[in-house]
């Protein structure tokens, strides 16, 4: 799985705003140019050319995609630029960190058209309409199928296991202050343990072995033994907080492909992520805007979607690939917790956490 899901202090001086340009635009067209529209989102954002470039015929509108970083480096440098942003639209803030951006006045209101058939669950701001839907994934353990196997044991099923003694120094995790998923990983024993009993599962983790590192490309593809790039790297961790969806890539860009997936997933240990698209307060080109997010949920891109961000679709009657149902199927009773909840409480846990588990 592709995603990189980093978070950069917001700290981040505008001198260290730098930004990537990718997409089918002239790369001397300007912002300011009414036919052209611009998305900001993080590097994991792709698409499929010949989707995008249906847009761009029927809609008259030239597609300028920048791609700044992992999604809390670019949720950041959004915010520190938001009176001359980069761009019109902002693809790539997640429930994680909605609060944030909301706070800080990232996003105008705009309800876009076909928003109606976002499935319930995954709407949030319906009074000022400052965010819409795009996708969703839930953040799990992955484990090493071999492993278990050869080690003739078990594979954890919940956040539960994971403290056991069985499970000693075989999990690797992201920092939860530098990584999207890592993150989420914390949201997710805080919605199980709750305000009081978190902490205390982390300092069993701890206890247990639990390795951190800064980000998903460090844990997935250098840590956790049953990736592609983990075994090429010799990874020793069989453990990884990493998607639900990330079981189906590994079959999907194997070569050749197997019949079953080297890897699975903890079930008793997600967190659903949502990741939004917002216009952006003072874009250049708002008309291009709201035309770019209404493109964004229709069933054309959202079917074509998941096996380009290996994420799950939040519309209505979008096709969900076959290798998704049988590799990497949603949670069936994923934790999960209201943005409310998270903007009254991350920086805190946060701060508590690197606290416990790092110092």
């Amino acid at each position: 799985m592709s995603k990189k899901r980093t978070i950069t202090a917001v700290v981040i001086g505008l001198g260290l705003v730098t930004l990537s340009a990718c997409g089918s635009s002239d790369s001397g067209s300007s912002d300011a140019d009414s036919k052209t529209v611009t998305l900001v989102s993080h590097d994991s954002f792709t698409y499929s050319k010949d989707v995008l470039s249906a847009f761009e015929k029927e809609s008259g509108y030239t597609v300028k995609v920048l791609k700044d970083g992992d999604a809390g480096q670019a949720v950041n440098k959004a915010i520190l630029t938001k009176d001359n942003p980069q761009g019109d639209v902002f693809f790539g803030v997640d429930n994680t960190l909605l609060s944030r951006a909301l706070d800080n006045g990232l996003f105008q209101s705009y309800e876009a058209k076909g928003s109606d058939l976002i499935l319930p669950e995954y709407r949030v701001d319906e009074d000022k309409h400052r965010v819409t839907p795009i996708d969703t994934g839930d953040i799990c353990v992955n484990y090493d199928k071999a492993y278990f196997s050869e080690h003739k044991l078990t594979p954890p099923e919940s956040f539960d296991d994971l403290i056991k003694p069985e499970y000693k120094n075989l999990l690797v995790t992201e920092n939860a202050s530098t990584s999207s998923p890592g993150l989420g990983f914390l949201l997710g024993t805080a919605a199980k343990y709750g305000d009081d009993g978190w902490q205390d599962y982390w300092t069993k983790l701890k206890a247990n072995g639990v390795k951190v590192v800064d980000g998903w490309e460090q844990a997935y593809n250098e840590e956790f033994s049953g990736s592609a790039g983990g075994k090429k790297a010799k990874a020793d961790r069989p453990l990884v907080v990493s998607y639900a969806s990330s079981p189906p890539a590994e079959v999907i860009y194997a070569d050749p492909k197997p019949t079953t997936a080297p890897t699975g997933v903890a079930t008793g240990t997600c967190f659903r992520q949502v990741e939004y698209a917002g216009l952006l307060s003072n874009a250049k080109n708002t008309k291009g805007g709201e035309a770019l997010i209404d493109f964004l949920i229709t069933k054309q891109f959202q079917d074509d979607m998941p096996l380009n961000m290996f994420v799950y679709p939040v519309v209505e009657g979008a096709k969900v690939p076959a290798e998704f149902t049988e590799f990497g199927p949603q949670a069936k009773d994923p934790e999960t917790m209201d943005p409310a909840k998270i903007a009254d409480n991350r920086d805190q846990w946060v701060k508590s956490w690197t606290s416990l588990v790092l110092k």
